[in-house]
């Protein structure tokens, strides 16, 4: 019965993945192609999410500084922190303005934010994209099916990755698929395609 459920994981993530390719593709090259404008203008990209999408946000800097699969110059990237690390001392209030606090104070007009939102309704991650408009940033949203709130304030500049489907593990399983494939689509426009590595 164990071996069984666990299978049934397996089975519905690569299901939905399959089925995700052909509506993502697109939207995921266009978030390429405003990295790619970004960090070949000089400019960084900024990586934000809460709860789990937080360590996906500190994932995806990590490996746009450090690299993906193959050798390449280090691309400006910071994941920012949510939580009380930017409130001020003694403090012990959560603090839904702490990634736009960070946004502003280091944000630029011409950097990206990445911002990663299972259910698009998180206000940490909503003051953080309004933070990056005021800003004059290029947003990257990713989220599940609709968007929620998120979808509703992202401008025609932007760019919406929506994973189609309701469940909070299945959309962070395409959500970490989808960033590796912004990072080889960086690293393929910068240094040419290759193999995929098996």
């Amino acid at each position: 019965m164990l071996e069984q459920r666990i299978q049934q994981h397996f089975i519905d993530s690569a299901d939905l993945k399959y089925q995700a390719a052909q509506a993502l593709s697109h939207p995921i090259g266009s978030a390429i192609q405003a990295i790619l404008a970004c960090v070949t203008s000089g400019a960084k990209v900024l990586a934000c999410g809460s709860g789990p999408s937080a360590a996906d946000a500190q994932l995806f800097a990590a490996l746009c500084v450090g690299g993906f699969e193959r050798e390449r110059p280090e691309l400006a990237a910071l994941a920012l922190v949510p939580g009380n690390t930017w409130m001020g001392a003694g403090s012990d209030e959560p603090d839904s303005a702490a990634l736009a606090r960070q946004v502003r104070a280091l944000g630029q007009a011409g950097d990206v934010l990445v911002a990663l939102s299972v259910s698009g309704e998180d206000a940490v991650v909503l003051e953080a994209v309004q933070a990056a408009h005021e800003r004059d940033m290029t947003v990257v949203a990713l989220c599940g099916r609709t968007g929620g709130t998120l979808a509703a304030v992202l401008r025609e500049t932007d760019v919406q990755i929506a994973v189609p489907h309701d469940r909070a593990a299945r959309v962070r399983e395409v959500h970490a698929l989808v960033l590796h494939c912004l990072c080889d689509g960086v690293d393929a426009q910068l240094l040419g395609e290759q193999e995929i590595p098996l």
